[in-house]
């Protein structure tokens, strides 16, 4: 690592102190392997940490932008600090430890005002719309009639305290005439409550003053923070705009630069890895506007051995895929696994019923993207209304059924005899659901509150899945299947999603239940993060990271899976999963590898021990194993499939139309059946009107919640209005995981058998 500049100051004089709400000035970046650390000109800003090469660089460049709000800030030494969010991370570097530890102490408080601002909008969206001209001249128009009300009120005022004198002296003037004695009497009481009514009317004059005065003095303090909130908007939009059409400027520059790799002369060195990657880097005509991701910090805990000849003996950082010296061994062939594993029942022989092998090609419609993001940076991206542009037609709930693309996984671990072995079949199958996302970048449709996605293949494989929108805001489904081979699966998915201006962050919330009939194994875990890069410009792609832990709870055997997110700089390949299986006791079995879009293999351990430190200083548990066999293989796609939305085989089938399904079907959507017969137009204003629909029925339901709880304050009845309730799924206490989710509760398939779909809404 080359450091230039070092001797420099890391921060402006003219800086603020840390806690203002800009601080600004120089650190030294780490850039890439060739240039090493680089001075760089850095600016803290609500809440966003945007660089530049200059300070000039300001009014027209900057550099890259990180936000403070999901970003984790960490420390490596005296001047060091990391900063990573999202796949991306940046390593820092300040002259002197004062100097970074000012930086952090601004860091730290910017993250925590960032993560207030980011909770209290998120607690005010409700069902946020798009802000048309429209809804900003109601707003104007409204301003105005509140301010020519705050005038008759002041009028008013004016005119109470003179008819209110003017009383006053009449009466003076009436009880100095003379009159008889009673009348008298009568004009003085009529006197004391006038001078009551003047007393009252008084305080209410002091009252209305002193809110006039309180009213004038928030309005022009809103006023000034709505002023701010628009010049920040605006000069957001200006800033990625300006980004947006440099991106474009050098992807053109690229295209029609002529290719440099063959021109460029490369390192001399004995190590393949290490040579390509500096001519990769030297190709690339790399300074800052290329955006890389550093080298993953967690590097695996551990070094697998095959138990080969001692020639044949190979190390990896969990890479099992070339550990054994040769092809993986399938995983029916005679293995270390038991042969209970690999029966084939009768039933996977039986012929199965043709399905449609295409759908219509995608068109090739144009669209202005960055019209439409743009006013979507930072919000929930199910409350952003798209057009089916950016949709594919599959619905969330189908997307949630094609984890069954892979099913048979399940039926080998149900015939299992060791729960083992049954484990690295599970696990196989939480990674096989994430190989159909490699390609598909387009979003499934949100599904209608309501809605229900059945798929049956009880003749050809024996099971029954269903799937139902049990909630709108936040989005969640309910998903059940039921196997005659021997086992159970049932999962509730709420999505969150963020959109963060150049990637997607989609987190799925929900434990995932699999119980195997015959041996009452109960398998729980959770999803991981999948994030979509380049959503502004340039391709997009999608990688998935984080880890995910599987628990048996009988026998509280475990699996550990780490999806490690692409880097740069590594030299393992793009999506790896690695994994050890353990007893209860935390004594490993199994080493899983592989890669989510691929395959996963399994190594039996057959002995342990420990070596030496790693990198990090950290002491590696050393694996030996027999060579790897094949848990898992994907399906190739099928032909066309680039013009298909990339569908696999299964998802070509998912919408195909089907006798006797619930009046809620999602292949019944209408919306999504025009955009698959590449009626875009159409689809879309389908879509407006379906979403239009359900706002409709969801103002019903409010005004009906609202009118009941009127009810029950006036009449104390006692009865509490019961909001939506799905019709298929009920909520119950889990006993495993303790939490609260929607299971099915029965009687689907029985009203298919008698096709009794009278309790079914009309949400279409």
């Amino acid at each position: 690592m080359s450091e230039q500049g070092k001797g420099s100051a890391s921060a402006s004089s003219a800086a603020p102190t840390p806690g203002s709400d800009t601080y600004k000035g120089w650190l030294f970046k780490w850039t890439n392997y060739l240039k090493g650390y680089q001075r760089r000109w850095f600016v803290l800003s609500n809440g966003l940490l945007s660089y530049y090469r200059t300070q000039a660089e300001m009014a027209h460049t900057c550099r890259g932008t990180i936000n403070l709000a999901t970003a984790h800030i960490d420390t490596e030494d005296a001047c060091n600090i990391v900063l990573s969010s999202g796949g991306r991370t940046y390593h820092l570097k300040a002259s002197t430890e004062v100097e970074r530890q000012r930086w952090v102490t601004a860091l730290e408080l910017a993250k925590a005002k960032a993560i207030r601002m980011m909770n209290d909008q998120s607690d005010d969206s409700g069902d946020e719309e798009p802000r048309s001209q429209s809804d900003r001249s109601e707003i104007q128009g409204t301003l105005k009639i509140l301010v020519s009300k705050l005038d008759d009120l002041s009028t008013c005022n004016d005119l109470i305290a003179k008819h209110g004198a003017a009383l006053q002296r009449s009466l003076s003037e009436l009880e100095g005439l003379k009159v008889p004695v009673e009348g008298g009497e009568k004009i003085k009481a009529v006197n004391e409550r006038a001078t009551l009514f003047r007393i009252t009317s008084n305080a209410m004059i002091n009252a209305c003053r002193d809110f006039l005065d309180l009213a004038e003095t928030h309005s022009r303090r809103w006023q000034r923070a709505l002023q701010y909130e628009r010049e920040q908007r605006t000069h957001l939009e200006e800033t990625i705009e300006q980004l947006a059409k440099q991106h474009n400027s050098l992807e053109r520059a690229w295209r029609e630069a002529p290719t440099l790799a063959s021109t460029t002369p490369t390192a001399t060195t004995t190590n393949k890895g290490g040579s390509e990657r500096l001519r990769k880097e030297e190709a690339s005509d790399e300074d800052e506007d290329t955006e890389y991701f550093d080298a993953m910090e967690d590097s695996p805990a551990f070094i697998t051995v095959t138990a080969t000849e001692s020639t044949q003996h190979r190390r990896s950082q969990s890479n099992l895929s070339g550990a054994s010296g040769g092809q993986p061994n399938d995983w029916n062939q005679v293995d270390h696994m038991s042969s209970s594993c690999n029966d084939v029942s009768g039933k996977e022989l039986q012929p199965r019923r043709q399905r449609r092998t295409r759908v219509p090609d995608k068109p090739n419609y144009s669209l202005n993207l960055w019209s439409i993001m743009k006013n979507c940076i930072g919000k929930e991206l199910s409350k952003i209304p798209m057009p089916v542009n950016f949709n594919e037609p599959l619905s969330m709930l189908q997307r949630l059924t094609e984890d069954l693309e892979y099913h048979e996984l399940l039926d080998k671990a149900a015939r299992c005899d060791s729960s083992l072995e049954q484990m690295c079949l599970v696990s196989a199958f939480s990674v096989s659901s994430y190989s159909t996302t490699v390609h598909r970048t387009a979003k499934p449709f949100n599904p209608l509150l309501g809605e229900t996605y059945e798929l049956d293949r009880l003749e050809e494989f024996g099971y029954r899945s269903l799937c139902e929108q049990v909630s709108h805001h936040p989005p969640a489904a309910a998903h059940h299947v039921i196997s005659q081979r021997g086992w159970t699966l049932w999962q509730e998915i709420t999505i969150a999603s963020k959109f963060r201006g150049k990637y997607l962050s989609i987190m799925p919330l929900g434990a995932i239940h699999l119980h195997f009939h015959s041996s009452g194994n109960h398998y729980v875990w959770r999803k991981v993060t999948s994030t979509v890069h380049n959503i502004i410009v340039g391709k997009l792609w999608i990688d998935q990271s984080g880890d995910i832990e599987i628990l048996n709870n009988r026998t509280k055997e475990t699996c550990q899976l780490k999806f490690s997110p692409y880097s740069y700089f590594s030299r393992d390949v793009p999506r790896k999963v690695t994994g050890v299986v353990s007893d209860s006791g935390g004594q490993a079995h199994y080493i899983l590898s592989g890669t989510w879009d691929d395959k996963i293999e399994s190594a039996k351990i057959v002995q342990s021990s420990r070596g030496s430190s790693g990198s990090e200083g950290k002491q590696k548990t050393v694996y030996q194993t027999l060579s790897p066999k094949l848990l898992w293989k994907k399906y190739p796609l099928p032909e066309n499939a680039e013009n298909m939305y990339y569908f696999s085989a299964l998802a070509l089938t998912l919408n195909e139309q089907e006798e006797g399904v619930g009046l809620t079907d999602s292949r019944l959507r209408p919306d999504q059946k025009l955009m698959e017969e590449g009626r875009w137009d159409e689809a879309n204003s389908e879509k407006q009107r379906l979403e239009e629909k359900q706002r409709a029925v969801r103002r019903r339901r409010e005004a009906e919640a609202t009118d009941a709880l009127d009810d029950e304050c006036d009449y104390d009845s006692g009865k509490e209005y019961e909001g939506y309730q799905p019709l298929w799924f009920h909520q119950r206490r889990d006993s495993v995981t303790g939490e609260t989710n929607f299971v099915y509760r029965g009687g689907y398939w029985e009203a298919k058998e008698t096709q009794d779909w009278s309790m079914c809404t009309d949400i279409f």
